[in-house]
């Protein structure tokens, strides 16, 4: 089955341009990755320090190994510098 997550990050007004580069950093990479559906970022017109990213994985091992490549680790440990609020949801498909 597959897993598609909405992952919303705030960041600080002062370092818009550092978490937008962080992110950005993530799409290649995870896009590479077996079992990687989708993987988009976007950024809030009206609220520019607002992003979401929309990613979509085959199943729970695709997601697992994600969560262990090195770009995810590397994004995990420079993000919360950078955010003032970060929140996440499992989004599940009606069609």
């Amino acid at each position: 089955m597959t897993i598609t997550k909405k992952v919303i990050f705030v960041a600080k007004d002062e370092n818009i341009e550092e978490l937008k580069a962080l992110l950005i950093t993530m799409v290649d990479a995870s896009r590479a990755e077996k079992g990687c559906l989708l993987y988009n970022i976007y950024q809030m017109k009206e609220k520019p320090t607002t992003f979401v990213v929309v990613e979509t994985w085959e199943n729970d091992e695709a997601l697992d190994g994600h969560k262990h490549s090195a770009h995810y680790l590397h994004y995990k440990s420079n993000f919360e510098p950078f955010t003032a609020d970060k929140y996440s949801d499992e989004l599940v498909s009606l069609v």
